[in-house]
């Protein structure tokens, strides 16, 4: 069953009044991310990478350095998630292919890695350069192109001894993207991130004799990227999503929890690749189950939504020292948000992800 997607634009008037002085503060001018210290300069956010990060400048211990890049490739029946990181003392090499429809599965494959302590060399720049990682199993590249991002990969047995493959390009115009710098309230630590939405999506996923092709007018591809030193124990919530309405690129970025955001939040929506900045976001998980239905609320009144979920991809593991319980549900949204202009954008049964996740490492 195909899922309509439906959008109204209103012109009311919304001011965007209520701003807390110092809240959502927003970084205008390029210079280092890191002082002599090794704490941020000035905590934030910004519409691209102006703060540059420089490992060098990190005053703590190679093995809680934590550098990854991660995409999400999404349609309204499948998506594809591909990860490659370095974290310090382990690095995580992962690729999730999920199915929606009336029999919705999804498997997930993981690669460890022990004590990279950044040998795989992620690029210092989400602009620029190729992330990339390779063994007898898995060859995964993930390449920054002029406009546009150029994801590969194979997995040799995936799932159930067959192979995954994929060959995908994420088109990247000029575009705002929502970038965060978080300090926690422990010397040294950090979260430096930038989400980037609304990217079109071509080419394909192969699995088990099937093939799963972006349609660039329908399907969107995400990166999140994120270099930093975090503390231990920490819980986050995330969600984000993309959509086509009339030939208008239309998308999210939503969450809380990671670091002190006393500075800045990283909820933003994405809109023909301008951001509009809102401001806290409120996740409602029933108590009972992550897959009954979810609301989300904002202070600012300008993102309200119903959550339907349609799968979970959840993972628990427990290696006492690292501890991770992850919750990505897939499902579908529909409600409205606000542009800073006050354009109300409606989305009906928009496919896209919210997640609660703990983890210890």
């Amino acid at each position: 069953m195909k899922h309509h997607k439906e959008a109204t634009v209103i012109g009311t008037p919304y001011g965007k009044g209520g701003e807390i002085m110092g809240r959502n503060h927003e970084v205008t001018e390029r210079h280092p991310l890191l002082g002599p210290g090794g704490e941020l300069i000035e905590p934030g956010w910004s519409r691209s990478l102006l703060q540059e990060y420089n490992k060098e400048m990190i005053k703590a211990p190679k093995w809680r350095i934590k550098e990854w890049d991660y995409y999400l490739v999404l349609s309204d029946s499948f998506a594809g998630a591909f990860t490659i990181s370095d974290d310090g003392y382990i690095g995580l090499q992962s690729v999730s292919l999920l199915v929606f429809g009336d029999n919705p599965w999804e498997h997930t494959e993981t690669v460890l890695n022990a004590f990279p302590m950044g040998g795989l060399n992620l690029p210092r720049s989400s602009n620029e350069g190729i992330t990339k990682y390779n063994d007898k199993r898995l060859q995964m590249t993930f390449e920054v192109l002029e406009n546009a991002r150029h994801i590969t990969c194979y997995f040799d047995n995936f799932y159930k001894n067959k192979p995954f493959y994929c060959d995908i390009t994420l088109k990247q115009p000029e575009m705002d993207s929502m970038v965060i710098a978080t300090p926690w309230d422990k010397k040294h630590a950090f979260y430096y991130n930038e989400k980037k939405n609304s990217m079109r999506a071509s080419g394909y996923m192969e699995f088990d004799g099937k093939r799963y092709e972006f349609n660039p007018a329908t399907d969107f591809g995400t990166l999140d990227w994120g270099r930093g030193v975090w503390t231990y124990d920490n819980t986050w919530h995330w969600g984000s999503g993309n959509t086509d309405i009339d030939g208008n690129s239309f998308g999210f970025n939503i969450g809380y929890g990671f670091g002190n955001t006393s500075a800045a939040t990283e909820n933003v929506l994405f809109y023909n690749g301008k951001v509009h900045k809102l401001d806290d976001i409120e996740f409602h998980i029933p108590e009972n189950s992550y897959m009954e239905p979810w609301t989300f609320t904002s202070s600012d009144n300008r993102f309200n939504m119903d959550f339907i979920p349609v799968i979970d991809r959840c993972a628990c593991l427990d290696y006492k020292v690292i501890v991770s319980d992850q919750h990505q549900v897939f499902g579908r949204m529909s409600g409205e948000a606000v542009l800073d202009d006050g354009t109300v954008i409606t989305v009906k049964d928009m496919m896209c992800f919210a997640e609660k996740v703990h983890n210890k490492y």
